[in-house]
């Protein structure tokens, strides 16, 4: 692992954060389909509190198939967003943009992390995000290689498993949020 890169975090800087298993708990076999079942995971809050003064853009991707079975509208997936953008904006932090893929895994041409487009669709709207100077922060597979084929740094939330691939994959691993803040503030002084 490769952690060097902390040191030189800065406001030039762009925080890619998956949305399930990272900010909020993730409901294992389900989805989150309404703001009762959204709950942030420890921490989350006040890091993305952080994270928001050291870095220049922090944008959501998130896959969200639960829109494509049927399982909840966009609208309700909306709700979801709104909520999690509200707590945010509470607790002192914020969210530049959230960008979201309803499409099944089996889907051929999708917009599902690893595929690259929601990253592409961030830099359309925000043409100073440098992939360079990204951080990709998620707790799986497809997360880590959405930010290496990106060209971004990664980091690896292993909400306290051991994915030795994962771990391997990543530039950086971190048990949460929180453990990242803390290696970040170690590095940035």
């Amino acid at each position: 692992m490769n952690n060097g890169f902390l040191e030189n975090i800065d406001k030039t800087w762009t925080l890619f954060l998956d949305r399930d298993g990272v900010i909020n708990k993730r409901i294992i076999g389900g989805y989150v389909t309404s703001e009762s079942e959204f709950d942030f995971v420890s921490g989350a809050l006040e890091s993305i509190n952080y994270f928001t003064r050291i870095f220049g853009r922090i944008i959501v991707v998130t896959n969200q198939q639960g829109v494509g079975k049927g399982l909840m509208t966009e609208d309700q997936l909306s709700s979801v967003h709104d909520y999690m953008e509200s707590q945010v904006l509470k607790n002192g932090g914020h969210i530049d943009a959230i960008y979201y893929c309803t499409h099944l895994a089996e889907s051929e041409n999708n917009c599902r992390k690893p595929s690259v487009k929601m990253a592409n669709l961030a830099k359309s709207y925000f043409d100073e995000i440098d992939f360079k100077k990204s951080l990709m922060v998620g707790d799986s597979i497809s997360d880590l290689e959405f930010g290496i084929n990106s060209g971004m740094k990664t980091v690896f939330i292993t909400n306290n498993t051991l994915d030795k691939r994962a771990i391997a994959m990543a530039d950086l691993s971190a048990s949460c949020l929180e453990d990242l803040k803390s290696k970040i503030e170690l590095c940035i002084k």
